[in-house]
């Protein structure tokens, strides 16, 4: 008994009680700021290293939805143009909100990132289920999925939380950049869902492609006759950055 108490004095809380408020600490990456000083004449460095071509110049933007949050753009760029926040509420209902320039601040960036339609607050204000796909990931986003359930960030005491049968689901989770294998179990799963239902996309290969968004191997059909509810951007997202998001859409 003595231990146990021990322990628990040791250790503390074991859950976050304010999500809203929790910060997240470096060396997390997060919200990018982008400097109003110009750029250096000619250089290109930052877009030149980055992976996924998040990063277009004249003016410095970066895409959220494509960025992987290396930060090989931060340590390679001479002028110091670009810098990564810990600030990790940066889900977004619209691919055109997750891209950032020098004008973009957080606050800015928080008012404006998600808008939510009438139907989902009105519907799933109480509670949502979910069920999620794991369309060709490779399995990080999925492993912070999971997190989002334990003792830590218990999202579930927000009426959210994931099912195993689409049937029981008020909408779908997709990880991964939708495989060509993968492309019919997404097509099926999101019909099996009763309607009126959300699609939430989580991590960079969901919302672009990420790394493989020029594979052949992909098949990405699905996002371009489905609308689009809430893009969760990361690689992989901090638990976090998706309960808030989720939280912002149904509240």
């Amino acid at each position: 008994m003595f231990s146990l108490i021990k322990a628990r004095i040791n250790q503390g809380s074991q859950y976050i009680k304010d999500i809203g408020g929790a910060e997240v600490k470096k060396p997390f990456r997060g919200f990018p700021g982008i400097s109003s000083t110009p750029c250096r004449a000619g250089c290109e460095s930052c877009r030149e290293l980055c992976p996924t071509r998040a990063i277009s110049l004249d003016p410095v933007q970066i895409d959220l939805g494509k960025c992987i949050f290396c930060g090989d753009c931060e340590s390679g760029c001479p002028g110091n143009i670009i810098t990564f926040s810990s600030f990790h509420k940066i889900a977004a209902s619209s691919l055109g909100n997750l891209v950032i320039d020098k004008n973009t601040t957080v606050e800015s960036y928080s008012q404006r990132a998600i808008t939510s339609r009438a139907e989902i607050k009105k519907v799933f204000g109480r509670s949502l289920k979910l069920r999620q796909i794991s369309a060709g990931g490779c399995n990080g986003c999925e492993m912070e999925l999971n997190a989002c359930s334990n003792v830590n960030f218990d999202m579930q005491r927000f009426g959210i939380e994931f099912v195993a049968s689409p049937r029981h689901a008020d909408g779908v989770v997709i990880t991964g950049p939708i495989s060509e294998n993968m492309a019919f179990a997404v097509e099926d799963t999101y019909k099996a869902v009763p309607g009126p239902k959300i699609i939430i996309l989580v991590g960079a290969c969901a919302i672009s492609g990420g790394l493989f968004a020029s594979s052949p191997a992909l098949n990405r059909e699905f996002l371009r006759e489905h609308p689009v509810d809430l893009y969760v951007p990361g690689c992989p997202p901090h638990p976090l950055t998706f309960i808030n998001g989720v939280l912002s859409i149904i509240k």
